[in-house]
């Protein structure tokens, strides 16, 4: 059994808490050519940004990602204290005046009053809290990237069950166009004649084998066995890459373009009206394969 396939649209979001810090990691994926990577971190956490680049790019081969870290310190613990390089300036400043204008020298609650001389700062912390901090918020990362990869592929499984379809309705529209072009040498046959008696009223004869010649030319025109063939064959090659998983959209995105440029073909070599109308049936349905394989990985 060949590995899952994966859609490369998803969404991911994981919280943790420690000392009165709260944070969560939000990861957004959209289809994308290549892996497109696009990290915001807030200030002091720089390094986690290379860390996710790195992470990312062991589990996924393909999207667009946005991927954001979150931090709240609003619970984490602080305390009040006097700014002592303000506090140095004011009391000299504050005196002065006051002496200035013989006025009542100012109170400890006036000068603590002033703004910028009480502060609140968080309290330090140990350098065992950092660290444990920054493991705790990687393996939050971890279980977001987890999620991640569980929802891309339940998306997957989805699209893949389309595709099978799409190319099951591709395989029957071509057994269908072989037995059609079976009946067109013989079309093509009855209506030159019919059209050459029509230019031969005035009774012209015309050499049998010149009229053989023309209608060996016709029907070799006519003749759609290779592109029929070619369908079987991108056909199976199409299921051996949707049985096989894994990253295989790019695969099946050229499979598409060789399914359309024998469907093409087919509808320009067609004289038949019901081989056309089929034709077009064909490349409908391979537009709706294309628009499926678009977003697998």
């Amino acid at each position: 059994m060949g590995k899952a396939i994966a859609s490369m649209t998803g969404f991911a979001r994981a919280e943790g808490e420690f000392a009165g810090t709260n944070w969560s990691w939000e990861l957004k994926s959209v289809n994308g050519k290549n892996l497109e990577l696009r990290c915001r971190v807030p200030n002091g956490y720089e390094a986690l940004d290379a860390i996710a680049r790195s992470e990312l790019a062991k589990h996924f081969k393909r999207g667009n990602f946005h991927v954001g870290l979150v931090i709240d310190n609003a619970q984490k613990a602080v305390k009040l204290q006097v700014n002592e390089d303000i506090l140095q300036q004011v009391i000299p400043l504050a005196t002065r005046v006051s002496n200035d204008l013989d006025a009542v020298a100012p109170s400890v609650d006036g000068i603590l009053n002033l703004r910028g001389v009480l502060e609140l700062v968080e309290e330090e912390e140990s350098p065992e809290n950092t660290e444990q901090r920054l493991l705790l918020i990687e393996q939050s990362l971890q279980t977001a990237i987890t999620r991640m990869e569980e929802m891309r592929l339940l998306e997957g499984a989805r699209m893949a069950a389309v595709a099978q379809g799409h190319v099951d309705e591709i395989e029957r529209l071509q057994k269908k166009a072989g037995e059609l072009s079976a009946t067109q040498p013989a079309a093509l046959q009855a209506r030159f004649m019919k059209q050459m008696a029509e230019l031969l009223k005035d009774g012209s004869p015309v050499p049998e084998e010149r009229l053989a010649q023309e209608i060996a030319i016709l029907v070799t025109k006519a003749d759609i066995r290779e592109e029929l063939d070619r369908l079987a064959a991108h056909v199976a090659a199409a299921r051996d890459l949707l049985n096989q998983g894994g990253p295989c959209g790019r695969r099946l995105d050229f499979l598409c373009q060789e399914f359309n440029r024998e469907a093409n073909t087919l509808c320009s070599k067609s004289s038949d009206v019901a081989l056309t109308t089929l034709g077009i049936d064909l490349k409908a349905t391979i537009e709706q394969l294309r628009e499926q394989i678009q977003n697998i990985e």
